[in-house]
């Protein structure tokens, strides 16, 4: 049996290695002879087993709805009076979440050697976003820790909803997307091939609709393997593109600039908006750092882009309602409310209906929108499928008035 070692030899070094013998006390005596002292000894298939739990533990994320859920079960053991350290040491052992997991036991390390709360949630910026982190700051500073989570429970619950309504709205037409370029490479691979050979014997004029799918198979069968690596480097710069700034920019004004899923992009964001703004406001979190916290939040760069600009015009001065005023993609009806309850004192209040509104708009839109895209797509499939069937059935027409 092989067995895979870690040892330390007469310097202090750390060796590591393999060896095979019968069970793990020869592995032992053997390490000995050699002046080695073993630290770990594992089976072969042990040491697979650590190293595939180590694989799946790097590759595994953190789902939306593991932080609701630690954060549901965090705010009830707060509000139950049991310590913080205490809290997470119990979250640590019910998480699920491998990864989660080890973040929790990570933070209560970090309160336990004496730092804060808010320091140890900040640790872990790939884990918790800004507005979880100033949410929880401001909750610590204030002594209202028990209301921020109630708060954070919330809008986390209200963006999965929003999110959860768009992608189920776009899963039908992926799936008719999916299958309307199957078709396509389908009958363009093995179809017209098929009739290829019999079109060329019969010494006929193909018609157009015949010639240019004749063309397109040839295309595909003389020119996949410079086509194929030119259309993966294509997708592979798109991807890289999209990852930077500016790449990022103008996929997300391309994606609001859509004739059918741009408005519900766009209306999905005012209430994203409204939600977070509201929240802040009632967490006592400043207006100059809730415009940052909503910029890095949103979830769309270029109206991301608006509320920089946004807080720039706050630092002169002006009211929150003129400078949305100037700034794309707002609403009349965002601006007015807004300036209605910055006026009378209650813009949370307004805020909130703001969001409720759009709420039941996204809600409309998405429906609308599966079925503005539903009959386009089926018509897109049945015009791939029909191009081919003419591409097919003429020639044959043909044939058949030839022989006749």
């Amino acid at each position: 049996m092989k067995f895979s070692y870690k040892a330390i030899d007469d310097v202090g070094t750390v060796v590591a290695g393999t060896l095979e013998a019968e069970n793990r006390e020869a592995v032992y005596l053997a390490l000995a002879e050699r002046g080695l002292l073993p630290t770990e000894v594992a089976s072969g298939e042990s040491f697979l087993r650590g190293y595939l739990q180590r694989l799946e533990l790097a590759l595994e994320r953190i789902r939306p709805v593991d932080l609701i859920f630690f954060t549901k079960q965090f705010r009830t053991l707060f509000k139950a009076g049991i310590a913080v350290v205490e809290a997470l040491r119990i979250l640590e052992f019910q998480t699920q979440n491998g990864k989660l997991k080890r973040v929790v036991a990570q933070m209560g390390e970090e309160i336990s050697a004496g730092g804060s709360l808010g320091d140890a949630f900040a640790s872990h910026p790939s884990v918790f976003s800004p507005l979880y982190i100033s949410m929880i700051r401001a909750g610590e500073a204030s002594g209202s820790l028990a209301g921020v989570l109630e708060r954070l429970v919330y809008i986390m619950d209200h963006e999965h909803r929003i999110k959860a309504r768009i992608n189920s709205a776009m899963q039908y037409p992926k799936i008719v997307v999916g299958a309307l370029v199957a078709a396509f490479l389908f009958l363009l691979s093995f179809v017209v091939p098929a009739f290829a050979s019999i079109f060329a014997g019969a010494n006929l004029t193909l018609p157009l609709p015949t010639r240019m799918a004749m063309a397109l198979h040839a295309i595909l069968l003389q020119w996949w393997m410079v086509s194929l690596p030119l259309i993966l480097l294509l997708l592979a710069g798109v991807y890289w593109y999209q990852q930077t700034p500016a790449g990022r920019l103008r996929r997300d004004r391309l994606f609001l600039a859509l004739p059918i899923m741009g408005p519900v992009f766009c209306k999905a964001a005012m209430s994203r908006f409204a939600s977070i703004f509201a929240i802040l406001q009632m967490s006592g979190i400043g207006v100059l750092d809730s415009m940052r916290i909503i910029s890095d939040s949103i979830g769309n760069s270029a109206i991301s882009h608006e509320f920089d600009k946004i807080g720039d015009k706050l630092r002169e001065g002006r009211g929150i309602s003129d400078p949305l005023r100037s700034a794309k993609y707002f609403t009349p009806m965002v601006i007015n409310m807004v300036a209605v309850g910055e006026e009378s004192g209650r813009l949370e209040e307004m805020l909130q209906d703001i969001s409720d509104h759009y709420d039941d708009e996204v809600e409309y839109e998405v429906g609308r929108m599966t079925e503005l895209l539903g009959p386009l797509l089926i018509v897109a499939l049945a015009a791939v499928v029909g191009f081919f069937a003419l591409a097919i059935f003429m020639p044959m027409w043909d044939m058949v008035q030839t022989v006749g």
